[in-house]
C-alpha cells in the first residue's frame, strides 16, 4: 500500500471519528464523548481513535470545529445571497428556525447544548465554543445592522431577543417536545422583524 493511500485513509478515518462525535455529543455533550465510546461505535479499538487525536481535549477541539462548519454550511450559507438588509435577516432567521427544528444534528443544535456545558469551565474547549457563538452573534449583528431603519430596534437589542428566541425554541422543542414551539417561535421572529416601535 502506497504512503499517500495510507494518509488518504488515515484522513477518511479521522473525519469519520469526527462526524460521528459531533453526533453522538450532541445527545450526550462534549463529556460523554469518550475515546472508548467511539471506538465501540466505530468498531475500532481505543488506540486506533486515540491515534488520531492523542487526547481527549483534541478530539472536542476536532469535534468543535466540525460542529461550527456544520452549523455554518446549514444555517447561513443557503441564505448568504438574499438581498441584504430585512430580506436577508428574515432570511437568516427563517433558517436558523429549520436547523433547530430539524433531525440534524441528533440532538439538536450542538451549540446550544455545550455553551451551557462549558461556560463557566476555562480552557481551549470553552474557548473554542465561546469563539464560534461570537462568530455568529457578530453575523446576525451585521445583518441586522445592514436592517437598520427597516426594523425600529437598536441591531443589537435585535439580535438579543432573536437568540432568546431561538435558546426558548431549542428547550420547547428538544427538552419539552412541544409541538406548537416552531409556530411560536416563527411568530416571535416575525413580531421582531416586522413591528415597528
Amino acid at each position: 500500500m502506497s504512503p499517500r493511500r495510507t494518509l488518504a485513509e488515515a484522513r477518511l478515518t479521522r473525519a469519520g471519528i469526527i462526524r460521528h462525535g459531533v453526533d453522538v455529543a450532541s445527545v450526550e455533550g462534549l463529556e460523554g464523548l469518550t475515546i472508548g465510546r467511539l471506538a465501540t461505535d466505530l468498531g475500532m479499538s481505543k488506540s486506533g481513535v486515540l491515534g488520531h487525536f492523542g487526547d481527549k481535549e483534541s478530539l472536542q477541539l476536532a469535534v468543535v470545529e466540525l460542529a461550527a462548519d456544520e452549523f455554518w454550511r446549514d444555517v447561513w450559507e443557503p441564505v448568504a445571497a438574499a438581498p441584504a438588509g430585512l430580506p436577508r435577516l428574515r432570511a437568516v432567521a427563517g433558517s436558523w428556525l429549520r436547523y433547530l427544528t430539524g433531525d440534524r444534528p441528533p440532538g439538536g443544535c450542538f451549540f446550544m447544548a455545550a455553551g451551557p456545558e462549558f461556560d463557566d469551565r476555562p480552557g481551549p474547549v470553552r474557548d473554542a465554543i465561546a469563539g464560534a457563538a461570537d462568530r455568529w452573534h457578530r453575523e446576525l449583528l451585521h445583518q441586522a445592522r445592514q436592517a437598520d431603519g427597516e426594523v425600529a430596534r437598536d441591531p443589537e437589542q435585535v439580535v438579543f431577543e432573536l437568540t432568546g428566541i431561538m435558546l426558548a425554541l431549542h428547550a420547547a422543542h428538544r427538552l419539552r417536545r412541544d409541538p406548537s414551539a416552531p409556530a411560536r417561535a416563527a411568530r416571535a421572529v416575525a413580531r421582531l422583524l416586522d413591528l415597528r416601535d
